[in-house]
């Protein structure tokens, strides 16, 4: 007796396929739209953007036609910023401005509403560091820590938001850090801090998006934009700049200032909700969500090579220079710090 061959059942797969392609194209169109968000004419303010990371951005800004404007709390430093910037024909506005004073944030977001009009962008970029044991920090180093990650954010945000939801669009960004994924040994305060921008970032996008308004959430892990020298030190101070500066400095750890700018302000253009910049970042990121245990044992392992001393006497990185971090190990560090207005010398 012939039996009959059986054919495979083709329904299930092709309804799968076409399925699956729909949705690859709608989220692909989506992205596609997303991606047309243009930064020319748009008013952009930058939290911290007289140098490094935030300077950086801006320059790319100024190139894509955005107007700029970047406040910080020293004034020869943003000075220098704002000449540097100005020559390149681009509108440019320097604010001193002390973002951890809510007062001080309504004042400046005011007079840039009164100069350009409304802030289309906000970059809460403006931050602070402070390296060394747990024995050497006091409550202060946290509560100059949460004052500069949490509540400037929050206050440079809450500024914003009424424009941005009349408008019915906006774009905000706030710089968090692997150390917000991740707690680093010896940048406790950092970590804590970080950790609760990257929560209020995630839940300001979960709110926000109903009226238009976009939140990236960026985690970058070491930049060599000239940061370690005006970082804070304690305890050993001058092992933990040697062993921050060069992490912060060689290639096969760190990730430049210029690539980093690029892809945060890609990642803002597309409303992308998080970005996770360089491959120890990542790897630091993932590892924390799938094995946390692995990952908390193998930082306290590493905290071992720490320098453990707990004076709690405060340095800055330039103050805690040593032969080893001005040799070949730092160089492109350095480098870095003198484009990045992070030296104290007026930039050319």
């Amino acid at each position: 007796m012939a039996t009959r061959r059986k054919h495979p059942d083709t329904s299930r797969f092709s309804f799968g396929t076409v399925a699956a392609a729909g949705i690859g194209a709608v989220l692909g169109l989506r992205r596609l739209l997303r991606s047309r968000y243009q930064f020319k004419d748009r008013t952009v303010l930058i939290t911290g953007g007289s140098r490094g990371l935030g300077l950086v951005l801006a320059r790319q800004l100024l190139k894509e036609e955005a107007r700029v404007a970047i406040c910080g709390r020293d004034e020869q430093t943003l000075e220098r910023a704002r000449e540097e910037l100005e020559r390149t024909g681009g509108e440019v506005y320097a604010i001193p401005c002390d973002v951890r004073d809510p007062v001080q944030v309504e004042a400046m977001v005011s007079a840039i509403h009164e100069h350009w009009g409304p802030v289309d962008v906000l970059i809460n970029n403006a931050g602070i560091i402070q390296v060394g044991p747990l024995e050497s920090m006091t409550l202060e180093d946290f509560q100059e820590a949460v004052d500069t990650h949490l509540w400037a954010p929050l206050y440079t945000t809450l500024a914003v938001l009424p424009e941005m939801k009349r408008r019915g669009q906006g774009r905000i960004v706030n710089i968090a850090s692997v150390g917000g994924k991740l707690s680093i040994p010896h940048l406790v305060p950092y970590s804590a801090s970080k950790f609760a921008l990257v929560g209020l970032s995630d839940g300001l996008r979960a709110e926000l998006r109903q009226d238009g308004i976009l939140v990236t959430t960026v985690c970058p892990g070491l930049m060599r934009t000239g940061s370690p020298r005006n970082a804070y030190f304690k305890g050993n101070h001058e092992a933990e700049y040697a062993w921050f500066s060069m992490g912060d400095s060689l290639p096969v750890t760190s990730v430049s200032a210029e690539q980093s700018a690029r892809r945060i302000l890609d990642a803002c253009r597309r409303g992308d909700a998080e970005l996770l910049l360089g491959m120890p970042a990542k790897l630091a990121a993932v590892g924390r969500a799938l094995a946390p245990d692995l990952t908390a044992t193998l930082a306290a392992w590493a905290n071992r090579f720490l320098p453990q001393d707990s004076s709690q006497d405060r340095y800055t990185g330039s103050q805690s220079e040593t032969p080893l971090t001005q040799s070949w190990l730092t160089e492109l560090n350095r480098r870095a710090a003198e484009r990045n207005n992070e030296t104290g010398v007026p930039l050319h």
